[in-house]
Order: structure tokens, then sequence, then C-alpha cells
């Protein structure tokens, strides 16, 4: 399985905790229905089509793959990407770039310090919780196949203009 370049730190454009926190607290659903995935998903790939992106999106509910698309130059070890970053997003309840970003904060890497198989779970950017008010991280939105700053970004674009409409 290919590498992303993880253990560096984020660079200077890459957005900090407390702007990750607020991401989180701001992309907030009232619901989350398999529509909601699918036009969720949909807006994902055209904004990754627009930039002739070379991801794949995945989103997940309660363990349901709900949609998935491998845009062009996409490969299979990008759905390996999305898996890894997608459990992290189940066991911390919080964006996998965000949960790399406090290990860095604390001088370390996740892969140094979190004791959890690096095949298995990846703490780097493009996964984030979908989370219903009053009741909590249901599952998760994920990319993969880009720098994981841009990845992150893209899917926090999209949650954006999903819950504006």
């Amino acid at each position: 399985m290919t590498r992303q370049p993880a253990s560096s730190p984020a660079p200077d454009s890459a957005p900090g905790i407390e702007e990750l926190q607020e991401q989180e607290r701001r992309l907030v659903f009232d619901r989350f229905t398999h529509d909601d995935a699918w036009a969720l998903g949909t807006l994902l790939v055209e904004l990754a089509r627009e930039r002739r992106a070379p991801v794949a999106v995945d989103i997940h509910r309660a363990g349901q793959q709900l949609f998935h698309a491998a845009l062009p130059g996409s490969t299979p070890d990008n759905d390996a990407w999305i898996a890894r970053k997608r459990r992290v997003v189940e066991r911390y309840g919080c964006a996998s770039y965000l949960v790399g970003a406090r290990f860095r904060a604390k001088g370390t890497t996740f892969e140094e310090s979190s004791r959890l198989d690096p095949d298995t779970y990846a703490a780097h950017g493009g996964s984030f919780p979908i989370t219903v008010r009053d009741v909590g991280v249901i599952g998760a939105v994920t990319v993969s196949g880009l720098p994981q700053v841009e990845d992150h970004r893209l899917v926090v674009e999209a949650l954006e203009k999903f819950l504006d409409r």
C-alpha cells in the first residue's frame, strides 16, 4: 500500500486545531438520510470533476456504505486510504485531520503514539464526521486522492455548500 506523507508538519496554510474544531461545531446536520448521502456524494463528485481531481469519494452511516465513487485517476489504494481514515473518525468521533493535528501539536505523530495499527488507521486529512444534532456522530464522509490538506478542504467545502442549501 502506498503511504501518504504524514509525519511532516502541516503547511502554514493548513487549518489549525481551533479552526478544525470550529468546522466540526458548525458542520452539523439536522438529519442524514440515504437521499442526503446521495446528494452530498454527488456534490463532492461535481466539485472534484470541476478540479479534475483524481479522487475516490465515500459516505458511510452506521456501518453501511451509502455512497461511493471513483473518479478517473483514482486507484484501489484510494479505497484503502478511505477505509483507514474513516476508521479514525469512527474511533475518535472527529475529523481524521484533526486527530493527526492533535498528535502533531504534542510533538509526535499518530503513527508513533496512537498504539494503533497504521495499516488499519490513518490520521490523514480527508475523512469528516457526519454529526446529527442532538444525536452525535453517525458516520463519515471521506475523500482520498489529493494531499491530505486538500482532501480535507474538499470535504469541508462540500459540507458547507450542502448545509447552506
